[in-house]
């Protein structure tokens, strides 16, 4: 980590910040297929092509992209416009990665709103929601080999399970299988617990929200604490987006929060903006605004001010036992959201049927994720058609 430092921008910041600026608008309109293939297309083109870094130091910002809450390949992009041109490249990346997907969702939460009660796009989200099930399961299965490191990890990440379907808090749940991992692998060094750690304690304290009714105060505060405490994929915001909107406020029914999530995958860029989509749908154009920030805010925060510290945090085995804690009950509770919307979104033969073509392409053939959203997306209309 010590490789890098933004205050040291190797060209002039006054002028590269438009560079930066000008790159993460195109990344952001043309990124689709979500984290994975955003930090492979960085790779190609910051490291390869133009050569703005070396590949330790992508691979440096990268690890510290994954130590924070957040959408981590939206974190990446303003580590890296931080490292080339300072605060302005920060604030160029990371407004210029998140606006094109952003304007999109919500010309698509525009359709959405004015023509979603039709029985064409009843047709069209009927074949859509078992295919985004199947993408979420694949989501879960990568998230969970990996998270899932010994005996103690396993146990906890069913016990996130089995208390998310219950109803507990999954801020709370959060906590305590980071706390209960930290101290599981730290035993030895029960005595020296280091005052880093009490970092990412503090933005993990469980609150929630009560029944009310929709105001846009409520809602960015909603989004803000979302993207405050959410580590692991963009999947692992289903169960924050359940818990909130479906279960404790209902301002969205299962049906909608998986049409969210739908376009969220269709459109490039960060799968976040499914905060646009739902803050649309809810509050119009304010409400887009408001969801957006809310989320995405956290990000720009904790890069600027994390970045002294992460050389620390990367080695601290405390850090290292909290974050393992943390990824496995985010495996844990994505499955339980996953079981509740399944319930939602395969109601019938046709739609299991639907669901295990697309889990046999994309699981055996490794098929594009949109191109199977496409295909959901035509045999809901066509099945709908035929069954008149």
């Amino acid at each position: 980590m010590n490789s890098f430092d933004p205050t040291k921008a190797r060209i002039n910041g006054q002028t590269e910040w438009l560079a930066v600026a000008v790159y993460f608008l195109k990344l952001g309109t043309t990124a689709f297929g979500g984290p994975a293939a955003h930090v492979a297309l960085m790779y190609d083109q910051l490291v390869t092509r133009k050569q703005w870094l070396t590949a330790q130091e992508f691979l440096d910002l990268n690890s510290a992209a994954n130590l924070i809450p957040g959408p981590n390949s939206t974190e990446l992009a303003i580590h890296i416009g931080y490292l080339r041109a300072g605060w302005r490249g920060l604030l160029a990346a990371g407004v210029g990665f998140i606006l094109p997907a952003m304007l999109i969702v919500m010309a698509l939460a525009w359709l959405y709103v004015e023509f979603g009660a039709t029985p064409q796009a009843d047709a069209l989200f009927y074949g859509i929601q078992p295919v985004i099930i199947v993408i979420i399961v694949q989501a879960l299965w990568l998230l969970g080999r990996k998270a899932i490191k010994n005996a103690a990890t396993a146990i906890v990440g069913v016990a996130a399970f089995a208390f998310y379907l219950i109803g507990v808090n999954e801020l709370l749940i959060l906590l305590v299988a980071g706390v209960s991992i930290m101290l599981i692998e730290n035993a030895r060094n029960l005595r020296n617990v280091p005052p880093t750690i009490l970092f990412p304690l503090t933005f993990s304290l469980p609150f929630t929200f009560a029944a009310a009714a929709f105001s846009l105060p409520l809602l960015f505060l909603i989004f803000l604490k979302i993207g405050s405490v959410l580590y692991g994929s963009g999947y692992v915001l289903l169960a924050f987006l359940h818990d909130e909107f479906v279960q404790n406020l209902g301002w969205l029914t299962e049906k909608q929060l998986l049409n969210a999530m739908a376009i969220g995958q269709l459109t490039p860029g960060p799968v976040f903006t499914t905060a646009t989509f739902i803050g649309y749908i809810l509050g119009g154009v304010p409400g887009a605004l408001v969801a957006t920030l809310g989320i995405f805010l956290p990000a720009f925060v904790f890069v600027a001010i994390t970045h002294p510290i992460l050389p620390r945090l990367r080695q601290s085995k405390w850090f290292a036992g909290l974050l393992d804690g943390v990824n496995v009950a985010s495996a844990g509770l994505m499955a339980g959201v996953t079981l509740q919307l399944g319930r939602a979104a395969l109601i019938d033969l046709p739609t299991l049927g639907i669901a295990f073509v697309a889990m046999t392409l994309l699981f055996r053939f490794r098929v594009n994720a949109t191109w199977l959203i496409a295909g959901g997306a035509v045999t809901g209309l066509l099945h709908t058609a035929l069954a008149r």
